[in-house]
Order: C-alpha cells, then sequence, then structure tokens
C-alpha cells in the first residue's frame, strides 16, 4: 500500500528541521519503506514541511512509521496527513 505522508513543519521551525535532518534521513534509510521523499518548501525556498511517499502494508504501519519519525518526535510538525496514494506515471 502506498501512503502519502504530507507534513507542514510549525512556523519558525526551521532550526528544528536542520538540527534533526541527519536522524529522520536515517531513520528513512534504516526502515526501508519510504518510496520517495523531499522537502515542501516555502515561497523563499526555505523547507517548510514534507512529502514522503511510504510503501507499507497498511495505514497502521504508515501511521507507526510516522509516529517513530525523528522530526515528528522533536516536534516540528504543525500538521500531518496520511493519505492512501495511487502511483500512475512514473
Amino acid at each position: 500500500m502506498l501512503i502519502a505522508l504530507i507534513a507542514r513543519d510549525k512556523p519558525d521551525h526551521l532550526q528544528t528541521r536542520v538540527d534533526n535532518r541527519a536522524a529522520h534521513l536515517a531513520y528513512i534509510e534504516d526502515t526501508g519503506v519510504v518510496a520517495q521523499a523531499g522537502p515542501l518548501l516555502d515561497q523563499n525556498g526555505e523547507m517548510a514541511g514534507s512529502l514522503v511517499i511510504l510503501d507499507v502494508e497498511d495505514m497502521a504501519a504508515g501511521e507507526a512509521w510516522a509516529a517513530e519519525d525523528p522530526y515528528n518526535k522533536a516536534g516540528l510538525f504543525e500538521a500531518v496527513e496520511l493519505i492512501t496514494w495511487k502511483k500512475v506515471i512514473g
């Protein structure tokens, strides 16, 4: 099952993102369930959120992955949404 995780950072939390980026990227590598990922950017080109495509067994697995993400544990996100996603192109 593919799940799109869309997360918006809390305002003025860029330093929290920067401080936890290495742990977040290591978590992505270690878990092996991320098909695609990258930061959302604000109008100034600064990182302001995340888009992560998870390839997991079910929504519960996606929710568990999101809960353990170092960004989430650091309190970076203002909002997180997980939505079932269907790949059509690419």
